[in-house]
């Protein structure tokens, strides 16, 4: 696949997900509106971080096959 086929589908896979997420988290988070303060900080800090968990195979995936760099020449 293209290297720029493959980075239009996983933005497009990366725009969706964190709608998803942002959804599932609010509104998980509005049902602890009557929990104590420690839960909430304890849910938002999580849900801050969780996201970026389930990334890591879409960013393994968008970067396999890209080409290596090549080191710059030295100047004589």
């Amino acid at each position: 696949m293209k290297p720029r086929i493959r980075t239009l589908l996983a933005c497009i896979g990366l725009l969706i997900y964190l709608c998803l997420y942002a959804f599932l988290a609010a509104s998980l988070g509005a049902q602890l509106a009557r929990a104590p303060a420690l839960a909430q900080l304890g849910f938002f800090a999580v849900a801050g971080l969780a996201w970026a968990l389930p990334l890591r195979p879409l960013f393994g995936w968008l970067s396999r096959g890209a080409r290596p760099t090549n080191p710059p020449k030295p100047i004589p």
